[in-house]
């Protein structure tokens, strides 16, 4: 079966449910995109991506190709399984509409329609609101091309925006809503509204977790907890 592909803009949102084994391909086509990333288990809405555990069970602050990305239960929603980028986050959240018209300016849809300055806060809700999720299920999202570090004090500093070209594939390890959007990663420092597309490619030829998710002793104990969730629903 053929991927299928579209190309997503800036300040846009976007959202489906991924089977799993099957491949979700992020790509940065211009340099300097910003993709925020909020995941939930399709079957039980309340289990949704857990930015604290899937960072101190794998003993790392950025993300990168072999470490999972887990559920609030303890399972693994999906592996990174190609990265050439090599940064990615997950402590910084996202925009909402006040902090983004304090940082690009006020811009509304009447104003300037597509262009319009959309913030992540707004573009995850409107996702969450077509399967019955509102502001209550919102969780701390994870951000694709950002390479964040912390100084001596704590204070956080993006030290790298996306590269063109740099892509990440994530391989789905259970059935996983995935909610994304396009807007400004919130330390970006540039003054002008960033209009980077990405392009999203489906792959549904299925398969497992590579050995490269499978190194660290977590993770596989994660997987473990997907067996045993997968083998509870087939009871």
């Amino acid at each position: 079966m053929k991927p299928y592909q579209t190309l997503l803009p800036s300040g846009a949102h976007w959202s489906l449910v991924m089977r799993s084994g099957s491949a979700l391909t992020l790509t940065d086509v211009e340099g300097g995109a910003n993709i925020g990333l909020l995941f939930y288990n399709p079957e039980n809405l309340l289990e949704r991506y857990n930015a604290p555990d899937t960072l101190k069970c794998q003993h790392t602050f950025r993300l990168t190709a072999g470490h999972c990305l887990y559920s609030d239960m303890g399972r693994i929603f999906c592996g990174i399984e190609h990265d050439s980028f090599g940064w990615h986050e997950s402590v910084c959240g996202t925009l909402n509409a006040e902090q983004t018209a304090a940082r690009f300016g006020a811009s509304t849809y009447q104003q300037a329609r597509n262009l319009r300055h959309q913030n992540g806060y707004d573009s995850f809700l409107v996702e969450l609101a077509k399967y019955g999720l509102g502001q209550r299920d919102m969780a701390s999202c994870l951000n694709l091309f950002a390479q964040v570090r912390a100084d001596d004090n704590g204070t956080l500093r993006l030290e790298r925006q996306g590269a063109a070209g740099a892509s990440v594939r994530l391989r789905f390890a259970m059935d996983t809503l995935v909610l994304l959007h396009t807007c400004p990663h919130p330390l970006s420092a540039t003054l002008d509204y960033p209009r980077q597309p990405v392009q999203i490619e489906l792959d549904a030829q299925h398969a497992p977790l590579p050995e490269i998710c499978l190194q660290r002793a977590e993770n596989q104990r994660g997987l473990r907890n997907n067996a045993l969730y997968q083998l509870q629903g087939e009871m």
